[in-house]
């Protein structure tokens, strides 16, 4: 499939969350990312809509895991713990 990443979603079995979610990058070296925000901000509106809320609890099922609450209306918050890694590879001038 050619095609940068690919993410797969479902309505949760578990009643402590609203939905469920999993990515999946490969072609650009990340065979899963644990915990995606970006995902979720095209996840968030779908849901909300499909469920009629305005705020939900995601659960992202990689093998490391993590909820992602989405709070909002039309401009949909998403929150959570995150961890920032990398390097400056260059510097503006």
């Amino acid at each position: 499939m050619p095609t940068r990443g690919v993410v797969v979603t479902a309505r949760a079995q578990d009643k402590a969350y609203d939905f469920v979610s999993r990515f999946f990058a490969p072609a650009v070296g990340v065979d899963e990312d644990p915990v995606t925000g970006s995902a979720h901000c095209a996840l968030a509106p779908y849901w909300a809509e499909r469920l009629g809320k305005a705020s939900l609890l995601a659960y992202q099922a990689s093998r490391r895991g993590g909820l992602v609450p989405i709070s909002g209306g039309v401009g949909l918050g998403i929150g959570g713990r995150s961890l920032w890694a990398g390097a400056i590879v260059g510097q503006a001038v």
